[in-house]
């Protein structure tokens, strides 16, 4: 099976950076993503994250390299307007700030905007309306003024519009750093159900571990290309190279790894709740 995403030896330069010759955004990067995955995107600022996500979108156009979107190559000279409008139909993007993506004054206006664009009938974008606000949680709030509502709720409305258009992929690019703890669970609990019960495909950008490891894959991305590429149990059993990449670890590995490191427990690295790690430590410790 074809991946619905696939990015082969990718680079792109922003035209206006400094030492334009040498410094490039993305280079040769390649990615593949499966219908249905749920793909986490990591690096620090500058690693390329945001503008894969752009190519991938066609916010950006590619330098060289092929960007396959189900199979057709969008890094194309024939590439016309309605490839472009069929590609943003199928990959939406949600991105930091919520409001910067929220264009009406009643939550059911906003979240009707991207189909009305779409050119689709006013019977069914009222259908899809109340369906995407239900989906996010949210059907209760459909003649509200967003403006009222919290960071969370914003970031959900904001995700309602793009579910409403009917997308097979959403781009999540960094949708939760200007969100507080609540925000972020709720944008995250979203996330997952849109992946694990609508069957949508996520790729998410994000700086938080916590929200990595629910994904199905992981990449890790440094100085614009791929570093590191597995499960979550996979990338993150490797701390000392996330740590040269400027990440951070979940906290059970960095308590595993320190442990192993003082005390020679031999606890195999890997992603565990507090509860699993406890055992794990307790285990060990007693069989000295």
């Amino acid at each position: 099976m074809n991946p619905l995403i696939k990015l082969e030896n990718v680079s792109y330069k922003y035209p206006d950076t400094d030492d334009f010759e040498n410094n490039f955004a993305l280079n040769d990067f390649s990615l593949d993503v499966n219908e249905g995955e749920f793909v986490a995107l990591l690096g620090h600022n500058g690693s390329g994250k945001s503008t894969a996500a752009k190519l991938i979108n066609m916010i950006l156009t590619a330098d060289s390299g092929k960007i396959y979107i189900d199979g057709k190559n969008i890094v194309d000279e024939k590439i016309t307007e309605n490839d472009i409008y069929e590609v943003r139909k199928n990959v939406g993007m949600v991105f930091q700030n919520p409001d910067n993506q929220i264009v009406a004054t009643v939550v059911e206006e906003d979240v009707a905007f991207g189909p009305e664009n779409l050119g689709i009938q006013p019977k069914e974008i009222r259908r899809r309306v109340d369906e995407a606000l239900d989906i996010v949680g949210m059907r209760e709030y459909v003649r509200h003024a967003p403006h009222r509502l919290s960071g969370g709720q914003k970031q959900r409305i904001a995700i309602a519009g793009i579910i409403a258009m009917k997308p097979r992929c959403i781009i999540f690019d960094e949708s939760t750093a200007m969100l507080d703890p609540l925000g972020r669970k709720e944008v995250m609990n979203t996330i997952l159900h849109l992946n694990k019960e609508e069957k949508i495909t996520i790729i998410l950008i994000t700086h938080y571990m916590n929200e990595a490891v629910l994904a199905d894959k992981v990449v890790v991305m440094k100085n614009g290309s791929k570093y590191l590429e597995g499960t979550p149990n996979e990338v993150f059993s490797k701390p000392e190279k996330l740590w040269e990449a400027g990440l951070e670890v979940p906290q059970s590995v960095e308590l595993i790894h320190a442990l192993n490191k003082e005390l020679n427990l031999e606890i195999p690295l890997g992603v565990y709740d507090f509860d699993t790690c406890a055992e794990l430590i307790k285990e060990k410790i007693g069989n000295k």
